[in-house]
C-alpha cells in the first residue's frame, strides 16, 4: 500500500497543494472538517478586508474568493502563487496561470475551500488556505471534525508575526465549520518547533521519494512484471491509459475506497476514505482542463473481482515528471508478488507512453515497510519528510 490521505483521499485531488510552509519553514497542512456554512464574501468585491497589526506595520488581511476576483486581483494571487513555488518546490515546474485559475474557480459539490491573504501594499506576502466536506460528501459522517488548511509566508517577511496571526483565523475556521482537530505537517525541525509551540503532537511521519528512470534496472523490472505473471497464471492484468472508462468508474471507486483504507496512518485522527463515480467524473473535469493523464493499471483475480491496482498521473506543463498516486493490494491477495507485478508493469507502461519522462515520484508513510522495500529496490530515493502533527481546537486556542 502507498500514498497518503494528504495526496489521495479526497476524490484523488491532486491539484490540491500537498503542503505549505507557513511562518518558521512551515510546511504546513492545517487539517478540519464539518460544514454548517460557507464563508462568503461581501457583495460587490473579491474579499472581506480587516486590517491586522504585523508588529510595527499594518498589513491588510482578506478573503481572496476566485469568483468575485477582479484581473488586478488575480496578478497579485499568481505573483504570489510563483514566488512561493519558487521558495517552496524550486526544482519542479509550476502549473501555468490560466490552468491554476480555472482550478481555483472549479468549485466541488463534495468540498469547498476558503482563501485568505496578507496583502502589505499592492504584494500579497501570505496564504491561509482551507478546504471542508460539503455533506454531500460520502466522507462527511466520519471526517466532519477536521479541517485541512495550509498556510505560507514570503521568506523575506518571516519572523514577523505574520503566521502567528493566521491562529485565530484557524480557530473562526474551526468554529464556523463545528471543527475540533486541526493538523499541520513540518519538514524542517524549525516548522516542529513552531508546531510544538502551539501545542500539537506529531502523528504520522510520510515520505516522499523518488525514481530516476535514467537509473532503472530495467531487466529487474521485465522480470517482475514476469514472475508476477507466472506467480498468479489465472489472474489478468488491464491497463487503462489516460482515463478510466466510464462503464468501470462504479466499480474502481468501491475497490480504491476498500484499499485506500488498508494504508497505515500511524496514530492521525482521521475519517474513513470514500470514493464515488461522481466524485471520479468530477476529478476528471479538473484534469481536463489541464489537459492532465490518469493512467491506472488493475490485477483481476479469475472471478473477476479487483485484487490489486496502481495509479499515476502526468501534467502537461511538468514533462520530465510522473506522479505515482496509490498502490494497494487486496489482503486476501497479498504474499502473490501483485505489488511488485503492478508497479513494474505500470513502469513500463510509463517509459513506452511517456518517452521524456524522467522522474517519478511517490509518498508513503514511514511505516509502510512492505512498499518502502519495493520502491527501494527500484531505486526511489528519499528526497524529503513531512511530519504531520494535530492538536485540538481548545488546546489551540490557548497560544492566542
Amino acid at each position: 500500500r502507498e500514498s497518503s490521505r494528504f495526496a489521495v483521499g479526497l476524490a484523488g485531488r491532486d491539484d490540491r497543494h500537498p503542503g505549505r510552509e507557513a511562518g518558521h519553514d512551515v510546511a504546513v497542512k492545517l487539517l478540519g472538517d464539518g460544514h454548517r456554512r460557507k464563508l462568503g464574501a461581501r457583495p460587490g468585491g473579491a474579499s472581506r478586508r480587516r486590517d491586522v497589526p504585523c508588529y510595527d506595520a499594518q498589513v491588510v488581511r482578506a478573503e481572496f474568493v476566485p469568483e468575485r476576483a477582479s484581473p488586478a486581483d488575480w496578478r497579485r494571487y499568481h505573483a504570489f502563487r510563483r514566488r512561493s513555488h519558487e521558495e517552496w518546490r524550486p526544482e519542479e515546474p509550476l502549473e501555468p496561470d490560466d490552468v491554476a485559475q480555472a482550478l481555483l474557480c472549479m468549485r466541488s459539490r463534495f468540498s469547498w475551500d476558503h482563501h485568505w491573504q496578507v496583502t502589505l501594499g499592492s504584494q500579497v506576502v501570505s496564504e491561509l488556505g482551507a478546504e471542508t466536506v460539503r455533506p454531500e460528501s460520502p466522507e462527511y459522517e466520519t471526517n466532519r471534525h477536521l479541517l485541512w488548511a495550509w498556510v505560507w509566508v514570503l521568506e523575506p517577511y518571516r519572523r514577523r508575526g505574520i503566521g502567528r496571526a493566521w491562529v485565530p483565523k484557524v480557530l473562526d475556521l474551526m468554529d464556523e465549520h463545528g471543527c475540533t482537530v486541526l493538523s499541520m505537517g513540518a519538514e524542517q525541525e524549525s516548522g516542529h518547533a513552531f508546531i510544538r509551540w502551539l501545542g500539537a503532537e506529531p502523528k504520522l511521519r510520510e515520505r516522499e521519494s523518488r525514481l530516476d528512470l535514467r537509473q532503472v534496472d530495467w531487466q529487474m523490472v521485465e522480470r517482475w512484471a514476469r514472475d508476477g505473471e507466472t506467480a498468479s497464471p489465472e489472474a489478468r492484468l488491464e491497463l487503462h491509459s489516460r482515463r478510466l472508462p466510464e462503464q468501470l468508474l462504479d466499480e474502481y471507486s468501491r475497490a480504491s475506497s476498500e484499499l485506500l483504507n488498508t494504508m497505515p496512518f500511524e496514530d492521525l485522527d482521521h475519517g474513513d476514505i470514500v470514493t464515488t463515480a461522481e466524485q471520479q467524473r468530477e476529478w476528471y473535469q479538473r484534469l481536463d482542463i489541464s489537459g492532465s493523464s490518469h493512467d491506472v493499471c488493475l490485477v483481476r483475480d479469475p472471478d473477476g473481482t479487483i485484487a490489486g491496482m496502481t495509479d499515476v498521473l502526468r501534467h502537461p506543463y511538468e514533462p520530465e515528471f510522473v506522479r505515482q498516486n496509490f498502490t494497494g493490494v487486496d489482503p486476501r491477495a497479498r504474499g502473490r508478488g501483485l505489488g511488485k507485478w503492478l508497479k513494474a508493469s505500470m513502469l513500463l507502461h510509463v517509459r513506452s507512453a511517456y518517452p521524456e519522462v524522467r522522474t517519478v515520484t511517490t509518498e508513503n508513510a514511514g511505516s509502510n515497510a512492505a512498499m518502502l522495500a519495493i520502491n527501494h529496490a527500484l531505486g526511489f530515493e528519499l528526497t524529503r519528510e513531512v511530519t504531520y502533527f494535530q492538536v485540538h481546537r481548545d488546546r489551540l486556542a490557548q497560544v492566542c
